[in-house]
């Protein structure tokens, strides 16, 4: 049987409970869910699969990551709510190519992780899963897992294993329109161009669970802990002098609210440009130097950025100015500064060895 995968969550208590059905199938996995978005999310998810299969000894394929394909399948239903049409088509899109899978590797049957998901419509995922399996002359089973308690058997599961648990279905749309209704960016969606690992990142993450990955493979004892914090997002930041944008570099947690900044530099000392209203500006010589680094250029600094720590750091030493602004040379001049930034309630996981 090729069983189609979406996620460890879905996946791990249905993959049990289907041994039990079917002690004697042969139970090959097929990951195949080009919906998810971003990438990074995508590839967290499939990191996390592979661990569930692997506590199976179950072999877990990997279907091609084709998001252009998919985005033009659902072309047209973007503001369908979750178990609408979209949803429908997303489902057989998904189905149709675990069948071609399924006859590619000589399987006779199919059936999905889906059928687990307490947000998807049961109904609908049965109707999509026979409508294909018959189209290719397959066996499909549908097995309602979800009843007798097995929902909250599955997050038990879940909980215990200390597998990822995702908060969007994986579908970008979908996330768009949860973030909407509970009045927060879709952070999600918003990467660095330095690509360093912002706190409650896809990327913090991952990392973290590339480590669970190693504490189970060395037997480490561990736990997983969910933690409150602050949140802040600089969406994004431009400086300019006499219309001409400047190389610019933010630090800080300051609130921009997208309203045009004019700031004054009133003096320059050691590197420093000081202004009238807590703003600090900082040569790229100066940052080097409380920083120890030899950045050649604020460009090089933005696409190579530093650590959160790092920053941590220079706001711990200049505690007194937000924002600070870091600028190849500095200037006695007036710079405006245009930005906007949110700041937000969210929850992050913590990785504690034992």
């Amino acid at each position: 049987m090729l069983v189609h995968i979406c996620c460890s969550v879905d996946s791990h208590y249905f993959l049990k409970k289907l041994h039990e059905s079917l002690p004697h199938e042969k139970i090959t996995g097929f990951f195949y869910n080009p919906n998810i978005h971003p990438y990074e999310e995508y590839k967290l998810r499939l990191l996390d699969a592979r661990r569930s299969c692997k506590k199976y000894d179950i072999e877990l394929i990997e279907g091609e990551y084709d998001l252009e394909g998919w985005l033009q399948t659902v072309k047209g239903l973007e503001c369908e709510k979750e178990r609408g049409k979209r949803c429908e088509v997303c489902f057989e899109t998904r189905l149709e190519v675990t069948a071609k899978k399924a006859k590619e590797i000589g399987e006779k049957s199919i059936t999905t992780t889906l059928l687990m998901s307490p947000k998807k419509s049961f109904e609908q995922l049965k109707e999509a899963s026979e409508k294909v399996a018959f189209a290719h002359n397959l066996e499909v089973l549908c097995f309602d897992f979800r009843k007798g308690g097995g929902t909250q058997a599955q997050f038990e599961l879940a909980r215990t294993d200390r597998l990822y648990r995702q908060n969007y279905c994986g579908c970008m749309y979908a996330l768009l329109q949860q973030r909407e209704a509970q009045k927060r960016v879709a952070s999600e969606l918003l990467n660095p161009i330095g690509k360093e690992i912002l706190q409650g990142s896809i990327a913090e993450r991952t990392e973290l669970y590339k480590k669970v990955c190693r504490c189970e493979d060395n037997a480490k004892k561990f736990k997983i802990e969910k933690e409150r914090f602050r949140n802040y997002r600089l969406l994004w930041g431009l400086v300019s002098q006499d219309l001409k944008n400047v190389h610019s570099y933010f630090i800080g947690k300051y609130e921009f609210d997208d309203k045009p900044l004019k700031v004054e530099i009133t003096e320059i000392k050691d590197g420093f440009g000081f202004t009238r209203n807590y703003t600090l500006f900082l040569s790229l010589e100066r940052f080097n130097k409380i920083i120890g680094k030899d950045y050649k250029s604020v460009k090089d600094l933005v696409y190579n950025p530093i650590t959160l720590q790092e920053h941590s750091y220079i706001e711990y030493r200049l505690f007194e100015y937000s924002p600070i602004i870091v600028l190849d040379k500095i200037e006695k001049t007036t710079y405006k500064i245009e930005a906007k930034s949110v700041n937000y309630e969210d929850v992050r996981e913590v990785l504690a060895i034992l």
